[in-house]
């Protein structure tokens, strides 16, 4: 028989941590360097098959078909927000979809008109994610939405909604913009990750409910999926996992999810084979993305690209070319 008291171990007590003001904070990322989509120039970047790619992400919108947007918190971080959001006002994307990092940095954005900590020094005192306003208005707000049934992504919409005086930034939100323009953007975390799970008001069941309600909306995007387009920029796990898991339930539920187009874009270098088999014994074979969006949710009739590049230029090229559509 198993002791159930054994079960029960004792935790460290989460509440008893520190925290500090991010108003004091020194920032790598700011309003103020953030580019400027239509202003700032556009890199010198190509690939051999972006033209294709281009052309079945306009003709995926014009035949009403979705383009879902997955991303790692580098597009965030490397000041590129503005683009995501003027896409969405054009109406080229139509699902935002991240890790919890997308968030925080995204929420920081909105309130501090900056993100991005110095790591290497905050780490070494532990103070490093300690910020009293992050994680009290985040977890505030996620607090309430669980409460009225809302997803993990709308929480934190309606809180910077319905908090302006606390948010001067907020139209440089990728949340808040896609909360007005009816986008959904949903967010699959994972627990211990966040720089929110380290602060006193954390809500564990909290994260997980709303988070459990995004994967449901994310899943309702991906059965709409047939004919449209599926982009993931620098997730190389939980953007990929979360993929393949809802595709398989769409496909189990019926849904017709089959001549779609994915492309995964990314710093490593896998070549131009990148669509061939490759075995355990190639590095490459572990690389979540090459096998769960690029190859296996395409092999009933869809086609699957790797484009590798900066985030700094292929994220700007890739306005800029869908601009020249209008």
């Amino acid at each position: 028989m198993i002791d159930e008291k054994n079960l029960k171990l004792a935790g460290l007590d989460l509440s008893k941590s520190k925290t500090s003001t991010a108003f004091n904070r020194k920032n790598l990322v700011t309003v103020d360097n953030m580019a400027r989509p239509g202003e700032d120039e556009v890199p010198d970047w190509g690939h051999p098959e972006f033209s294709q790619l281009i052309e079945r992400i306009v003709r995926a919108r014009s035949e009403g078909r979705p383009v879902i947007w997955s991303m790692g918190a580098h597009v965030v971080k490397c000041g590129l927000s503005r683009y995501l959001i003027e896409l969405m006002k054009k109406g080229y994307i139509t699902h935002i979809a991240g890790n919890g990092a997308v968030s925080i940095h995204d929420f920081e954005i909105a309130y501090l008109g900056g993100t991005s900590e110095y790591v290497p020094d905050a780490i070494e005192d532990g103070s490093f994610g300690m910020w009293e306003e992050t994680g009290l208005w985040m977890n505030k707000a996620i607090k309430q939405g669980y409460q009225k049934g809302l997803g993990y992504g709308a929480s934190l919409a309606e809180y910077i909604d319905k908090n302006p005086e606390r948010f001067p930034h907020k139209e440089d939100s990728v949340i808040y913009q896609a909360y007005n323009l009816g986008v959904p953007a949903t967010f699959q975390i994972t627990i211990g990750t966040d720089i929110i799970h380290e602060h006193p008001a954390a809500s564990f069941e909290a994260f997980g409910g709303t988070s459990g309600r995004d994967f449901a909306i994310y899943c309702k995007s991906i059965s709409e999926l047939e004919g449209g387009v599926f982009l993931n920029f620098g997730s190389a796990v939980t953007g990929p996992e979360v993929f393949l898991k809802a595709l398989a339930i769409c496909r189990n539920q019926g849904y017709k999810v089959e001549k779609i187009t994915t492309a995964n874009f990314d710093i490593i270098p896998l070549g131009k084979d990148y669509r061939s088999k490759v075995g355990k014994d190639n590095f490459h074979y572990f690389y979540r993305p090459r096998k769960n969006i690029v190859n296996r949710p395409t092999s009933m009739g869809g086609r699957g690209f790797y484009i590798e590049g900066n985030h700094k230029k292929t994220i700007p090229v890739l306005y800029s070319e869908l601009m020249k559509q209008d």
